[in-house]
């Protein structure tokens, strides 16, 4: 398994090869264009060459991009709706052209209009998306939420509600994180509870269809909805879990990211993956 974290792109894209090199990361999460705005500049030919000999360099693979927070393709609202579809469609283009293999997107908040009617609301817009962009081989990989407020995703069921009623379902795949699916209700701290959750996602979604996992540790408890990220072996969820997943034949072929939180010199990243490869084994 292929450990990594998500880094910054402040100064340029390519410079989170560095960032993620100086923690020793396997592989690499990234924000494909500024987080908190809607405007992104194009990408240029000297903008892709520096990403792609910074990962042939590095040797840093897979890159996984993570769609902007800003992203609601369950609004009620229809000029939201159609911009974050709009949007979405530029980030799985800056994918491709970056040779970006996998996008992961939060499926979305309903906002009141409830939980049926957000998740077609989804299928809709990545429908469209899948239309936008046809025969790209990076894929979108809905992740699992810890259903917080109105959000989308926090019962297998509902992803695999999406991955059938999409137009062309069969491009998307499932990220996995640790923190949300436990604040979602899903019991992870034990073995038999590590087991029980794998079991109920292969049988709802199907294995095959997870691509990625996020590894974070969770401020809060079992069930509290909530998304709240914590150190690895520091929150409700401890190490057994991780210790679990690490080792699960089932799952070595996967990119394993953290999303834990971190100050300027990325020391916390450092130290959260040795926690992570001293389970291994």
């Amino acid at each position: 398994m292929r450990l990594g974290a998500h880094e910054s792109i402040v100064g340029g894209m390519y410079k989170a090869f560095e960032r993620a090199q100086s923690v020793g990361c396997d592989a690499l999460q990234v924000f494909v264009k500024p987080n908190r705005v809607w405007a992104v500049k194009p990408l240029t030919e000297d903008d892709v060459r520096r990403f792609q000999e910074q990962a042939a360099e590095t040797g840093i693979h897979p890159v996984l991009g993570h769609a902007s927070y800003l992203l609601n393709l369950a609004s009620p609202d229809d000029e939201l709706w159609q911009l974050s579809r709009d949007t979405l469609v530029v980030e799985v283009e800056r994918c491709q052209a970056l040779g970006i293999s996998c996008l992961v997107l939060h499926p979305g908040a309903h906002v009141g209009l409830g939980e049926e009617a957000g998740l077609e609301r989804v299928a809709r817009a990545l429908g469209q998306v899948h239309a936008a962009t046809p025969g790209f081989q990076t894929r979108i990989l809905l992740e699992t939420t810890a259903g917080q407020g109105s959000s989308l995703g926090y019962r297998f069921e509902q992803l695999a509600w999406l991955l059938e009623h999409t137009p062309e379902g069969k491009r998307l795949g499932i990220c996995f994180d640790t923190a949300h699916v436990f604040a979602s209700g899903y019991e992870l701290r034990t073995p038999a509870g590590y087991a029980a959750t794998v079991a109920e996602f292969d049988r709802v979604i199907g294995l095959e269809r997870l691509q990625a996992l996020h590894l974070n540790d969770s401020k809060v408890d079992l069930g509290s909805r909530k998304d709240r990220h914590e150190h690895i072996g520091e929150g409700f969820l401890g190490l057994e879990v991780f210790r679990c997943l690490l080792n699960d034949p089932r799952l070595q072929h996967l990119p394993a990211l953290l999303e834990t939180p971190k100050s300027d010199d990325l020391h916390e990243d450092r130290e959260n993956l040795d926690k992570l490869r001293a389970l291994i084994g």
